[in-house]
């Protein structure tokens, strides 16, 4: 493919580019891979006027061939969604809600996370699969017909899992498969559940029933799909029971639970990093979520609470050069979907922990077991994991630990609610070094102590001056330059 780039109207430079040729479903494959009725019957029945399809990257090469056939089969004005603010797996209710959309449809993976905002319908990539290989698999990596296994899967693969339960049940008889919930509605056919009078798990838009007398560490874990973040979420929060994996991809089979301890270890770490530091930075990692706002607030309580200063930042999506740019930031934590929340940060000038690493940071009710939560929903007050913070008639000066990175000894002093008492020409107040955690300075004080503070507008300070011509073309050929 040939791309001009031009000045005004003469060519400035010309190259040849290879562009490999996108992946397509033919016009005759839309219905089938991306349920264009049911999309249409969504809509109509409910007699929306506008439509938000959000699309991953990889499949806006389909999103305008999608937007016309639903157009066709509806009333509705439809609105394409792509390069979403923040994980394309979470619901960008936000970008949607620009547009004057009633509804919105989804395409493609997806963590399942509650939103609020607007009426929302999953369309999952349905990805194919060789059952044949993968019951092979499963039987390799669990040679006994007894073995109690929870099968979970990547929602792209949500359509052949009836089919893998029904030539593994003959032999195993203790083999459960999971099922798809959108708050509580399922994604797909409902399976019977009623020959189990077991615990019932509900969890990460899963959910499954456990047989009756035993308990979830009982299992093992079978995960259809790619490794990846699902794969880390479920293996993190369930992470006293063993795990294996099948690769639809390779068509291969193996098993995961090796990593998992030196997964935890690693959190541990940072976990460790967040109790030394002074200065937190709340990081914004999604809008779309339930219950974000509820959850920075409470995280602010308990940073206050131990003595620590924090800041938020809503950046959209996150790299190494946004955040080196807060030198003063001494740790950060990621509000984000479960399966985000996990981020590696060995790149980063500074940790990114979670909210429930934050917690146990922060939080000296809160301690350190083989319970793990990404879903920072069940911190919040009702939530399966909430922890109340102590109150201030519990904190002593005595509350000191040691650091078990830098050996010091640490202290954790409540800032109080509301200003601090007027001092008065009769009264001194004495200050105890040991007890100052934080930096009590403000933002500004940060900003004034550094050698390059940013851009600024100096009003008054620039010599007004009349426009000049600039100059024309683009940098690595300017026309005044000439050629050589």
């Amino acid at each position: 493919m040939t791309a001009a780039f031009s000045s005004s109207s003469e060519a400035v430079l010309q190259r040849v580019l290879d562009a490999p040729a996108e992946r397509s479903v033919p016009l005759e494959s839309l219905e089938e891979v991306y349920q264009i009725k049911k999309t249409c019957d969504f809509i109509s029945h409910n007699q929306y006027k506008k439509a938000a399809l959000q699309f991953p990257d990889e499949l806006l090469v389909d999103a305008v061939a999608i937007a016309d056939e639903i157009e066709k089969g509806t009333q509705a004005k439809v609105y394409i969604l792509g390069d979403t603010s923040y994980g394309s797996c979470c619901v960008d209710e936000v970008a949607a809600e620009h547009t004057g959309a009633d509804c919105m449809v989804h395409y493609g993976r997806a963590c399942l996370s509650p939103s609020r905002r607007l009426p929302l319908m999953y369309v999952f990539e349905r990805r194919p699969v060789d059952l044949e290989k993968c019951v092979a698999c499963f039987k390799e990596l669990y040679p006994d017909a007894q073995s109690h296994a929870i099968v979970l899967y990547d929602v792209n693969y949500a359509h052949v899992i009836d089919d893998l339960l029904a030539l593994l049940t003959p032999e195993y008889q203790n083999v459960v498969a999971s099922m798809l919930l959108v708050d509580g509605e399922q994604c797909h056919d409902e399976r019977d559940e009623a020959q189990s009078d077991g615990e019932v798990v509900s969890q990460f838009g899963r959910r499954f029933a456990l047989k009756s007398g035993t308990s979830i560490k009982d299992y093992g874990m079978f995960f259809v799909g790619v490794k990846g973040a699902a794969l880390r979420n479920f293996m993190m929060t369930w992470n006293g029971c063993s795990f294996c994996s099948f690769d639809p991809t390779s068509a291969t089979g193996r098993a995961e639970s090796a990593g998992v301890n030196r997964a935890l270890m690693k959190r541990y770490y940072a976990i460790e990093r967040a109790k030394d530091a002074n200065v937190v930075g709340i990081l914004v990692g999604t809008l779309g979520v339930a219950d974000y706002l509820a959850i920075i607030q409470q995280l602010k309580g308990a940073i206050r609470s131990a003595g620590k200063k924090s800041y938020v930042f809503a950046m959209g999506k996150i790299n190494v050069a946004k955040l080196a740019n807060f030198l003063e930031i001494d740790v950060y934590v990621l509000i984000a979907c479960p399966e985000n929340s996990l981020l590696d940060s060995s790149e980063f000038y500074r940790p990114v922990v979670t909210p429930f690493e934050m917690e146990l940071a922060c939080n000296k009710h809160r301690e350190w077991s083989e319970e793990y939560v990404t879903d920072f929903r069940h911190l919040l007050p009702g939530g399966l994991s909430h922890v109340p913070l102590a109150g201030e008639e519990e904190e002593s000066d005595d509350d000191t630990d040691v650091s078990l990175i830098t050996g010091a000894l640490r202290t954790r002093h409540m800032i109080l609610d509301g200003p601090p008492p007027r001092p008065s020409d009769a009264s001194v107040v004495l200050r105890n070094p040991t007890l100052t955690v934080a930096n009590t300075n403000a933002a500004a004080s940060f900003l004034a102590g550094r050698s390059w503070q940013g851009l600024e507008r100096k009003l008054g300070e620039t010599p007004v001056v009349k426009a000049v011509q600039g100059r024309r073309g683009i940098a690595i050929a300017y026309e005044e330059e000439g050629t050589s």
